[in-house]
């Protein structure tokens, strides 16, 4: 079921909410709980009721390694042992179910074969529950977890608002709200916050993402078919697709954010304007933050990080953003990608370094704004290859980028026009560049878990902050608005980018 489905908005969650809160009202709060995962599961099941199966066997899996980690075990190796074992089986069924296909394909490939291979379904969401069950043994190996029980490590897997595509969430983030008894009662509030930032993230989704589409999808298959486009083509179609992600995945992020906090559950932020960024590092701190903190935390971190040298450094990054290019989906563009991310990083810290070494001031607004551009520059050019279906129609793209194919623009790639396509992108542009992000508009309110950590990074402007969002009949008038929009062009339900990852 999708969160932008007509379903969904008007059955399904109005539905969970008020028999939560009924069973709440009277003291049922396990019953409350129970009730969650139910629905949570008929929320995952709506998809394709066998991979049920699937998500409950993984449940059951990784809830007896995590107890049998919780308990005092003689042996350290033995625990250890446990948990590598554990992660392993994750990884495991990760990789025959998103990457059977990959491999086989290319090994047909390299030995030049022809294979007859029947294509593996992806179970929608397995890489982000098997990502958040990793975070919950190695919680548990760190005996941060201990006293759980099923029901409730069930809630914390299954939740819907983050259950297919996050935000990924550790143990301690999520489950002491639930044991917090006002949860369980209807709060006026909450249940505003929730409702604006849904909605804001339902127009970013159906409004800007769906409609910025029209112009990359068409680039992107005629680079397909063999046809090369022209530079103006090539970068109109490069930048809405990049425009296209952004909304697409900070609006599924903002509809999860709002859904839980109607439930008066906080999730962490996600996304806080990474197209401002000033640099890749900075672009990493602000883009699919919970995704970046785990390739830190499990990954890069253990790796060895920056403790061991710039060359080991370097190729940990590498390391980590290759995993982590990997980590979004089959295919030799995604190794590509992450291996660019991997080189942007090194290369970015190389800076960092010679900035210290001689003393350099990057800190006045000419050094942050070019700063700024090279960084969104570098990022449309990773995304060609993320959106790309192989690597041929990436360089096609990145070709054009670069003027190799022309500079003609016609209309026979993009219907609509050369001067509405660049009207519509600077409008999402302006929007991305010049206005607050969803959080800092709501940010009185506390709108996601941990706010005063990422609020370090919000520009501060006085001129938006006094039009921060407020619960009165203004901003109620205006998200009603933006909502009556929203809901007028689901003519047609379109998932969401990342439900292929």
């Amino acid at each position: 079921m999708l969160f932008n489905s007509l379903e969904f908005i008007f059955l399904f969650l109005p539905t969970t909410i008020f028999i939560f809160f009924f069973l709440g009202k009277y003291g049922y709060q396990r019953l409350a709980v129970a009730w969650l995962v139910i629905a949570s599961l008929f929320f995952y099941g709506w998809w394709n009721p066998r991979y049920l199966l699937l998500l409950l066997g993984s449940i059951a899996l990784n809830f007896f390694i995590g107890s049998t980690l919780n308990q005092e075990l003689n042996s350290p190796v033995r625990k250890k042992t446990l948990i590598i074992l554990g992660i392993i089986a994750n990884l495991i069924i990760l990789g025959c179910f998103k990457y059977a296909n990959f491999f086989v394909s290319s090994a047909a490939d390299i030995l030049g074969i022809n294979f007859n291979f029947q294509k593996i379904i992806l179970p929608l969401g397995i890489s982000f529950f098997t990502f958040q069950q990793i975070t919950y043994l190695v919680d548990s190996y760190c005996g941060e977890t201990k006293n759980t029980k099923f029901l409730d490590y069930c809630l914390f897997i299954t939740f819907f608002p983050k259950l297919i595509s996050g935000p990924i969430v550790h143990h301690s983030e999520v489950m002491p709200q639930f044991t917090d008894k006002t949860v369980y009662r209807f709060n006026l509030e909450n249940m505003a916050v929730g409702i604006t930032i849904f909605s804001l993230g339902l127009f970013k989704k159906v409004v800007f993402a769906d409609n910025i589409a029209a112009y990359a999808s068409p680039v992107f298959n005629t680079a397909a078919s063999g046809i090369f486009p022209t530079f103006l083509e090539s970068w109109v179609g490069a930048l809405a697709y990049t425009l296209q992600l952004y909304f697409d995945f900070s609006g599924y992020s903002d509809m999860a954010i709002g859904i839980a906090r109607m439930f008066g559950i906080k999730l962490p932020v996600n996304f806080f304007s990474p197209y401002k960024a000033s640099s890749i590092s900075d672009f990493w701190r602000r883009w699919h933050i919970t995704l970046s903190n785990f390739l830190r935390d499990y990954l890069y971190i253990p790796l060895g990080g920056n403790r061991k040298g710039e060359i080991r450094r370097s190729l940990n990054l590498m390391i980590t953003m290759l995993l982590g290019g990997i980590w979004h989906g089959e295919g030799w563009q995604f190794v590509f990608w992450g291996g660019l991310h991997g080189t942007y990083l090194s290369i970015n810290h190389e800076w960092n370094v010679l900035q210290k070494k001689y003393d350099l001031k990057t800190d006045n607004w000419l050094s942050l704004k070019l700063g700024w551009f090279i960084t969104f520059v570098a990022v449309v050019f990773g995304w060609v290859f993320f959106r790309a279906e192989n690597m041929a129609t990436a360089f096609i793209i990145v070709k054009g980028m670069i003027g190799l194919n022309g500079f003609l623009f016609s209309t026979q790639i993009i219907e609509s026009g050369l001067k509405k396509a660049i009207i519509d992108i600077s409008i999402l542009l302006a929007i991305v560049w010049l206005t607050p992000n969803v959080q800092e508009w709501m940010g009185k309110y506390d709108p996601v878990f941990n706010y005063e950590k990422v609020k370090k990074l919000s520009s501060n402007s006085l001129f938006w902050s006094r039009l921060q969002w407020q619960p009165n009949q203004t901003y109620a008038l205006v998200i009603s608005v933006l909502t009556v929009i929203a809901l007028l062009h689901l003519t047609k339900v379109s998932e969401f980018l990342y439900f292929q990852f």
